[in-house]
């Protein structure tokens, strides 16, 4: 055991617990909890929003990707980076002028139907748990590797965690602490690959030219179709990438911390900044690790390639880069889980709860007391299902997450703003068919089954072809939101008026979350 690893740890621990003790203050009511208070502005979102998104699909996930499977794995972080367009230009104004503390207020307040508002539930919680595997698995792989303990031990340190940030310190704690983690992730990111082109003499020709020989697959390393060598499956986890963002749960409920839609605006910009740079400096950590560490160490670290980022800071800066490295991981994860946890709390509690169940006759303390019970729920199922997912790649599992996202939430989310005679049928159908299927097509696709032993969770012949089915589910997802709505005779053309003046101007928007 590296005592320097056990020294930056600690301080990463107590770092976040200061943070979540002053946070516990400040959180006195549901708008603090949901939304820090709409307090934050657009900087402090913007690095929260960034610290949301790097998760450990970002920094381990693609990282080993790139290193194994080369051209094939820089998909993720083109993907992940051209998302945020759609966010910015579709997404984020409207969302934030017309919801409150969740995506299904948004949805709400062009549809009063506690319907509605349940399949919206619902859509968030699945994201949250299949994105919340994926966090835990990166964990547990980090933490045993530098601990030497069990997995499941792992999982469980890192699910404590993040229960204690939402319990006590609520939205605050957890945007701060992201905060935290978006500038000690950028400054890894940055020493790392600084460190990488320094042994090129900063020639990235050169290091293209190493990376050539470095690696089984040769030349081939560079050209696509190492791992996707279908079209169309690769046009399938595009889609899922690019629009899958603007229905993430959790990243869409960073929009209400703010107190308007500009500043919603400039979050979104200082977030595509950071994360631009972030995902072009991806290829460094890839192209790096694939050179200085090897395919044989890497697999022999985990089989996902989820150790290449801190094997690599090993092998070119010493016990010292590499446990800082290991710490801003685990960071990164403590960050997002956090943010995860909270969005499927308020789901439970906010959505199902206070606004199904108890109809909206709910009081302040009694809404945080269910979503603290909500969040210690979300947190043990979590840590349950990791426990069976030790051995998948997290960037694969959260590009899951996103074709749910994009298939379930997006159609919904665009239907609602910009669909005059879209309606409550529409609504519940888009978000049911696209969730649905996107279920069902990932369960007897490649990745749940193969003929190989030990290439997916099931030996046998899958019955779908693509890994991912976002090119199925998506349009599913649209189709269902439309047939829905023409084959049911309800329309409200006045109130998509007034919902349309709201989501584009702000007039008249909810002042709630806000200050």
């Amino acid at each position: 055991m590296n005592p320097i690893v056990v020294v930056l740890f600690l301080a990463i621990v107590i770092l976040t617990l200061i943070v979540t003790y002053i946070a516990a203050k400040r959180t006195k009511s549901a708008g603090d909890f949901y939304t820090a208070g709409g307090g934050l502005t657009g900087w402090q979102n913007g690095l929260a929003i960034a610290g949301d998104y790097l998760s450990a699909a970002s920094f381990l996930g693609i990282a080993g990707m790139i290193a194994l499977q080369g051209f094939d794995g820089f998909f993720y972080s083109i993907g992940f980076l051209i998302a945020y367009l759609v966010v910015l230009f579709l997404v984020a104004e409207p969302l934030r002028n017309l919801g409150k503390y969740t995506l299904a207020d948004m949805i709400n307040s062009r549809f009063d139907a506690r319907k509605v508002r349940g399949v919206a539930a619902i859509s968030t919680i699945t994201i949250v748990l299949f994105y919340m595997i994926a966090q835990m698995v990166g964990a547990g792989a980090l933490i045993q590797l530098l601990f030497d303990i069990p997995y499941w031990v792992a999982v469980l340190i890192v699910g404590v965690m993040m229960t204690i940030y939402v319990l006590f310190g609520g939205m605050f704690a957890t945007s701060w602490v992201q905060i935290i983690k978006a500038v000690l992730l950028m400054a890894g990111m940055i020493i790392v690959s600084f460190i990488v082109l320094l042994k090129f003499h900063f020639n990235i020709g050169a290091m293209f030219t190493e990376v050539k020989t470095a690696t089984s697959h040769g030349a081939d390393y560079l050209n696509p179709g190492i791992k996707y060598k279908d079209p169309l499956g690769t046009l399938s986890l595009m889609l899922a990438l690019v629009l899958g963002t603007s229905g993430l749960p959790h990243i869409l409920m960073r929009f209400f911390t703010v107190k308007d839609a500009r500043t919603a605006r400039r979050s979104v910009i200082t977030a595509t900044w950071t994360i631009g740079i972030f995902y072009i400096l991806t290829l460094f950590l890839g192209f790096g690790a694939a050179i200085f560490v090897g395919e044989s160490k890497i697999l022999e670290a985990n089989p996902g390639g989820n150790m290449a980022a801190p094997l690599l800071a090993e092998a070119i800066g010493g016990n010292l880069l590499f446990a800082f490295i290991s710490a801003v991981a685990f960071a990164t994860i403590l960050a997002v889980v956090a943010g995860l946890v909270l969005s499927g709390a308020s789901a439970f509690a906010h959505d199902i709860y206070g606004q199904i169940i108890k109809k909206g006759n709910i009081s302040d303390r009694q809404q945080m007391l269910a979503a603290r019970y909500a969040a210690l729920g979300v947190s043990v199922l979590s840590i349950l299902i990791s426990l069976g997912a030790q051995y998948l790649n997290v960037a694969f599992l959260v590009s899951l997450a996103f074709c749910i996202a994009a298939s379930a939430n997006l159609p919904v989310i665009l239907y609602t703003v910009y669909w005059k005679r879209f309606n409550t049928s529409g609504a519940v159908w888009a978000s049911l068919s696209g969730l649905i299927s996107a279920l069902v097509l990932v369960s007897i696709s490649p990745s749940v089954f193969s003929p190989v032993e030990g290439a997916a969770l099931f030996v046998g012949e899958p019955i779908f072809p693509l890994d991912n089915p976002a090119l199925v589910s998506v349009p599913l997802g649209f189709l269902g939101g439309f047939l829905g709505t023409i084959f049911s005779k309800e329309q409200d053309l006045r109130r998509y008026a007034e919902v349309s003046v709201r989501a584009h101007t702000g007039y008249r928007g909810s002042k709630s979350a806000g200050p």
